[in-house]
């Protein structure tokens, strides 16, 4: 499998926690790719995903295959380049944007999992991984608020979440997609800039079942479980936002053990990291 994961140094408690699950899932062989950069923005510095978080999940994915690997890329000045512009100051950071520039990335295979780092794997998700994409550049699971409200179609729900992106290259490399979703967030100020974009854009999207992608709570058939934001109603209307990194929290709000295995390999991984941390000092 060839995941690519986004983001810069705030995902990384995010990323080992997701590489640790997709581990425990799958005895497929793992790629992981990150793309990350540095970037100033707004007042606003943003650090890139460290050299030795990216060295560290290389060994440590090796372990369990040496065929595995964790891939680091910075692609700060290719950002740049195409500076989506009128979207830089949304409340989500152009971190997510990063994600359509996979195209520009040479070396990046035809088929590759975006994956947001605030993910769990529970269970294997070689079935969604391998599925037919023939005439499809995205698969992903309807996003669990934005189906209601954005659609192209009254009459269907089309609208994706892309925290769990199934992306055919080949194809969206043919019709210029990711081409497409840069210039539109170079013009166009848009809500959720890239997931909107690529909802808006994408002309083959196929519909996957909720459990690939379960956004509101776990369910017996969770395949990979999405820490959003969500409203909660009682004892008022609120929104809620715990993060898998968030132990306590996750144990006092969600009320929620089902990963504490994976959280222990969490905290032993991450102990290691910041260890190793001071040979780059």
């Amino acid at each position: 499998m060839n995941i690519l994961f986004c983001g810069d140094k705030y995902i990384e408690d995010g990323l080992i926690i997701a590489v640790s699950s997709l581990l425990r899932c799958t005895e497929d062989e793992l790629h992981v790719y990150i793309l990350t950069m540095k970037l100033e923005s707004d007042g606003r510095e943003f650090l890139p995903v460290s050299a030795h978080t990216a060295e560290y999940l290389d060994g440590y994915v090796k372990d369990q295959n040496p065929a595995n690997s964790v891939t680091l890329m910075d692609i700060t000045d290719m950002f740049n380049e195409e500076l989506p512009v009128i979207n830089m100051g949304t409340r989500f950071t152009p971190y997510c944007m990063l994600r359509l520039f996979a195209d520009r990335i040479e070396g990046l295979p035809d088929r590759i999992l975006y994956l947001d780092a605030d993910i769990v794997c529970r269970r294997d998700i070689l079935d969604f991984y391998y599925q037919d994409l023939y005439g499809v550049e995205i698969a992903g699971v309807l996003d669990y608020y934005g189906r209601f409200f954005f659609r192209r179609n009254i009459f269907h729900m089309d609208y994706i979440n892309s925290g769990v992106l199934l992306m055919n290259m080949a194809m969206i490399r043919e019709t210029g997609l990711l081409q497409k979703c840069r210039d539109r967030c170079r013009t166009v100020k848009m809500f959720m800039p890239d997931q909107s974009a690529l909802n808006k854009l994408a002309v083959g999207k196929k519909i996957c079942p909720r459990k690939y992608n379960d956004q509101r709570k776990i369910h017996r058939d969770t395949v990979v479980q999405h820490f959003t934001t969500s409203f909660r109603f009682f004892p008022w209307v609120h929104t809620m936002t715990v993060k898998p990194w968030q132990i306590e929290r996750m144990h006092r709000e969600l009320k929620l053990h089902e990963y504490d295995d994976i959280l222990d390999e969490y905290k032993a991984v991450k102990a290691c990291v910041e260890g190793c941390a001071t040979r780059y000092v």
